[in-house]
């Protein structure tokens, strides 16, 4: 069973890692699916983010890597995968991503959406404010891996 795991990953999280090698353990292949969110002013480029996913799961047997572009229903039908992972921090998370999974069962019937609930520790954790605390000096080392958050100390004395 394949399974697609989207987002923007702007940078990827411990969140987000949590939730991959969560799926990892579950699933035959994991597909991480970096997207173009044209709602999202991005830090990083998305081959900068891709890059940045391979470097840390690089001994990962069944995780894939990838890009894309345009409806994840039509990027999950080219791929052959059967289900869309969808990490849930809040209650306020499950609206949105609920409307989505309904929307994309729409336009593709045999698609499945799993919701998976993200440890207590990550709740709150979200690439956007793991920009912000970065961009005032915050730390950002519970957050992220060492090797991401040289990446966003970096971008950061370039200005986002």
């Amino acid at each position: 069973m394949i399974a697609i795991y989207p987002g923007s990953f702007d940078p990827i999280t411990n969140g987000h890692l949590d939730i991959i090698e969560r799926c990892a353990k579950k699933f035959d292949k994991v597909i991480v699916a970096v997207s173009v969110n044209l709602n999202k002013k991005s830090a990083f480029t998305i081959e900068e983010r891709v890059d940045m996913i391979r470097e840390l799961l690089v001994d990962s047997e069944n995780i894939e890597v990838d890009s894309f572009q345009g409806l994840l229903v039509d990027y999950t039908k080219n791929k052959g995968a059967d289900v869309i992972i969808r990490g849930l921090r809040a209650v306020s998370d499950y609206e949105y991503e609920m409307q989505m999974s309904m929307y994309n069962k729409e336009l593709y019937p045999d698609i499945e959406t799993l919701f998976l609930v993200a440890r207590g520790n990550y709740s709150y954790l979200s690439s956007s404010i793991v920009k912000e605390v970065a961009y005032y000096g915050g730390d950002i080392t519970r957050f992220v891996p060492p090797s991401i958050e040289e990446k966003i100390s970096a971008k950061l004395k370039g200005g986002l």
